[in-house]
Formats: structure tokens, C-alpha cells, sequence
């Protein structure tokens, strides 16, 4: 009996895996179809996958906008919806994966796997590594064994989840990492090897309806606080990116306390591995302080997760008491 065809749509918005050398511009730039792309596989003419190819845009991933990934995940559900697909792939810049996936992943409510994907050497480079990693997507994106497992990254044959991942180094083909657990999984053998369970998913939320716009505020040393007054009435929210387990200068513990009187703020750590505490150390600007001052913990989520997920809520129109429940839920393990 032969094993029934597996069919994996491929939605492709640029970023260096679809770059080619541009002499106006002097360097590289988005311009390869999704075709093109997959053209540069051939082992997947004969993985016996089904692939639907669709160029949905064409720009570096420092560009991409809440926009673009609105619309794209609405045509991820759209796709999904029709039954012909077992799963999706998104082919990107990787500028900006370790954001788009947790952001995909808020919004994905299928249990077909969406894998995002990319290149760190562009395909006019010795080693260019876009396609092996479009063909190791594409074997996740069919695997029946990551049903319900959400968004997923995967480059250097290794799985990881949306929620988990970061880009860990700026060139590096290995940049790509998951340091508080490692991958869930990884390709060899042109097959899936899972090395854990499938991942905690995060909480759904509903696509946008309404604008919101969420500041990202990192605390330095030194900082005096000044710079908090420009946040006032520019921001619907604000994630503050601070010290360690969630601490700031004390100098700027009375301005945040006046912002969290007035919208959601969110208390993350710069360091992006770990938890922000919230009963541990006590003195003034720490987080046991901070919190009840009115902060939001964000938990183990980074400042760019906890910025994705604020904003999808605001953008929703979620009150202070539903981003607050939500960040104790997401944050919780």
C-alpha cells in the first residue's frame, strides 16, 4: 500500500534566501519567486510532497510590517480552511524570524504545522544554506508528528519552537538557537527526529481589529529616566526591557509607576533567557517593587515576545485586567 501524498503550501516574502545581486543597488536584494526557490531543491521533486508555491511579497525582513503579517496569516487560515494542505512553510529574511513565528504563532489556530524559514548566506555565496533549510522545512511542514505544535523555526536541520527560538549570532549558518531548551527536534535522513514533546503553546489571540502602537524601552546604565517622558501619551503600551530578573535604576521608578497608571506596562528582562522574578529582591526599582507598582510581569516571554503579545491584545482592544491575565498565563510554565 503506498503512503497517501503529503501537500505543503509555501509562502515566500523575500529576505536574503530569495536575494540576487542587484548592480544598481550594489548588493543584494528580494527577487526570486517562490518557484525559483523551490526550483534550487530538486530532492523535493522526489520527496513525494505536494507543494503549492505563492509570492505573497518580496521585501528584506527588516521590512516587513504588522500589516504584512496580518494579511499573511490571514491567507495561512484561508489556505489551511480549504482541507488540501498538511501544512505551510513561509520563506523569509531572518532579520526578523525569531518575531514574525511568535507572532504567526499567536494568530495560528490550526493544528497543521506553520514553519518559518530562511537563509544567512544568500544564494550567490559559496555554502548558501536557503536551500537545505527550504527542503528541511518542507519535510516539518508534512510530518504528521508536529500536528498541534504550532509555528515552528527551522534552519540547520533543527526544529525549534516559535517561542523559544532566537537569532544568536549576526552571520553564523548555525545562528539560529534555542538556549533555555534546545531544539524540539531535527531533520536527517529526510525525516523528522523529535528529541522532546511538542511545545507549550502560547495563548491564541484574534487578529487585529484597531491601530495600537507598543514601545520597547531597554534600561542602561546610567539611565536617568528622561527619555520615559517621551513614551507618555505616544504609546498605547510599553515594555520595559530592564536589568537581570526585572530591575531598573531607582531614578526611574516614580516615571514608570505614573505610565502604569495610565496603560499596560510589561516588565521583561534585556537579557531575553530567563524569568523576570516577582518576590525575590525588595529594594526600590527591584521587581517585587516594580510589580506592585502596577507592572506587568512578562515572565519567561523576552522584550520582543512581550511586545508582539501586547500588541496583538491592544490591537484587539483588550482591557488592563485581560492584558494582565493573559501575560500571567503565557508566562506561566
Amino acid at each position: 500500500m503506498t503512503e497517501s501524498v503529503r501537500n505543503v503550501a509555501v509562502f515566500s516574502l523575500g529576505g536574503t534566501i530569495a536575494m540576487t545581486t542587484d548592480p544598481t543597488a550594489g548588493g543584494v536584494v528580494p527577487a526570486l519567486s517562490a518557484h525559483e526557490l523551490l526550483a534550487a531543491v530538486p530532492a523535493l521533486a522526489t520527496s513525494g510532497i505536494g507543494l503549492k508555491a505563492q509570492d505573497f511579497r518580496r521585501l528584506p525582513g527588516a521590512s516587513l510590517t504588522f500589516e504584512d503579517l496580518t494579511a499573511l496569516s490571514a491567507a495561512i487560515a484561508a489556505e489551511l480552511e480549504t482541507g488540501e494542505v498538511d501544512g505551510v512553510v513561509v520563506t523569509q529574511g531572518t532579520d526578523t524570524i525569531e518575531e514574525t513565528a511568535f507572532l504567526l504563532d499567536l494568530y495560528h489556530g490550526h493544528a497543521q504545522p506553520l514553519v518559518v524559514t530562511g537563509a544567512m548566506r544568500n544564494p550567490t555565496l559559496p555554502g548558501a544554506d536557503g536551500p537545505a533549510n527550504l527542503h528541511s522545512a518542507v519535510l516539518a511542514a508534512a510530518d504528521p508528528g508536529l500536528s498541534g505544535a504550532g509555528c515552528l523555526v527551522v534552519l540547520g536541520d533543527e526544529i525549534h519552537s516559535a517561542r523559544t527560538v532566537r537569532k544568536s549570532h549576526t552571520t553564523s549558518p548555525a545562528a539560529f538557537t534555542s538556549p533555555a531548551c534546545g531544539p524540539i527536534g531535527r531533520i536527517a535522513e529526510n525525516r523528522v527526529r523529535r528529541v522532546g514533546g511538542l511545545p507549550r503553546r502560547g495563548p491564541l489571540v484574534p487578529v487585529p481589529d484597531r491601530e495600537a502602537r507598543v514601545g520597547l524601552y531597554t534600561v542602561t546604565l546610567g539611565d536617568d529616566g528622561t527619555l520615559l517622558d517621551l513614551w507618555d501619551g505616544n504609546c498605547d503600551g510599553l515594555v520595559v526591557a530592564a536589568f537581570g530578573v526585572g530591575h531598573v535604576p531607582e531614578r526611574l521608578v516614580e516615571g514608570l509607576t505614573e505610565l502604569a497608571s495610565r496603560m499596560p506596562v510589561i516588565l521583561a528582562s534585556r537579557i531575553g533567557n530567563g524569568p523576570v522574578l516577582s518576590d525575590t529582591y525588595g529594594f526600590s526599582g527591584s521587581e517585587k517593587d516594580l510589580l506592585c507598582r502596577g507592572l506587568i510581569g512578562a515572565g519567561d516571554l523576552g522584550p520582543y515576545q512581550a511586545r508582539l503579545l501586547l500588541h496583538a491584545l491592544l490591537a484587539h482592544g483588550a482591557d488592563g485586567a485581560t492584558v494582565r491575565e493573559t501575560f500571567t498565563t503565557a508566562s506561566a510554565r
